[in-house]
């Protein structure tokens, strides 16, 4: 998914109110803009405008100041909610369950099948929490009201319409995140409508585990994974904080700058530069070294914590 499931975040006590979007001009002209380049029935349109909730939760992760981790979780979040010995025995569990699918997804995509379980155990705990916002109200909240996304969040409401006319779903009834995301490996509309694949043949459905596989599995080969390749090391560094260089998926440092500074990898790392990841503990900083298959884990939820959640539990189901 884009965002990360409510999962790690939570989600306040507010319920979603109701609210007349019809009376909104950006809502009017977004239903013109549907019924004159889409085809949509203009009465649909007004129908589903009136069921339509605001919903006050969603819109306080996207307004105001910025908050780091506001909408991404922190490292003790992650470690305290997916990182941890349970999810380490389910993604086992799930593994063993599904093997011959990720088997098959594996090499029909070239790509590491325990990557592909740490993508599912991260986005919806193997399948199990899947969200539990309403999706029209979620993005027509973030379409039509001030916010640092909405651009990106009208974009996502009117591919919803568009998935929600394709599958034939009624569009008043999807759950998901707080930030429309939906299925078991939580995609907002136009990731679903483009990367959504019938992996069991009766048609692709995003909550259907087994499609869920081949489509994360389509993700990761569409985005240059590389199988077999390292993804990342953990390096060894001397204090408890580190301060000393820029870090997150998007650093590219070569290994001769990173030693300069103190940092040296715990196991051959076969690239002449790495990304620099630190994940902030509440006792001390853990380096990693980022490879290119990193940056692929990254490209689904633009998060080093995101991607290191994903590596962590792929790693424990090789131990």
């Amino acid at each position: 998914m884009i965002l990360v499931s409510t999962l790690l975040l939570g989600n306040d006590d507010r319920p979603p109110v109701k609210y007349d979007y019809l009376s909104k001009p950006n809502v009017q002209h977004f239903i013109g803009m549907m019924h004159t380049r889409y085809g949509f029935d203009t009465d649909y349109l007004k129908r589903v405008f009136r069921h339509a909730r605001l919903d006050r939760d969603t819109l306080a992760r996207y307004t105001g100041t910025f908050k780091k981790n506001s909408t991404v979780g922190s490292w003790e979040r992650f470690k305290l909610h997916v990182v941890n010995p349970k999810t380490f025995k389910e993604a086992r569990i799930f593994k063993r369950t599904h093997y011959k699918t990720l088997q098959k997804a594996a090499r029909k995509f070239d790509v590491d099948m325990d990557y592909i379980v740490g993508f599912i155990g991260v986005e919806s705990h193997f399948g199990n929490y899947t969200g539990d916002y309403n999706v029209l109200d979620a993005l027509a909240t973030l379409a039509f009201h001030k916010n640092r996304m909405q651009r990106f969040f009208k974009n996502e409401l009117k591919h919803l319409f568009l998935f929600a006319r394709e599958k034939q779903y009624d569009i008043t009834h999807l759950q998901g995140s707080f930030a429309g995301a939906m299925g078991c490996v939580q995609q907002v509309p136009s990731v679903a409508r483009k990367f959504s694949f019938d992996f069991d043949g009766d048609g692709a459905s995003i909550w259907d585990i087994e499609d869920c596989i081949g489509s994360i599995a389509r993700f990761m080969h569409h985005k240059g994974w590389r199988r077999g390749k390292t993804v990342a090391v953990a390096a060894n560094y001397p204090k408890k904080r580190f301060n000393r260089l820029r870090t997150g998926f998007k650093t590219h440092y070569t290994l001769a700058t990173l030693h300069k500074n103190g940092i040296t990898p715990n196991a051959p790392f076969p690239y002449k530069t790495a990304s620099l990841i630190k994940l902030h503990n509440s006792t001390h900083d853990e380096l990693w070294l980022g490879a290119p298959n990193f940056r692929v884990l990254t490209a689904y939820n633009a998060s080093s914590n995101y991607g290191m959640a994903i590596h962590k539990i792929a790693s424990a189901l090789k131990d």
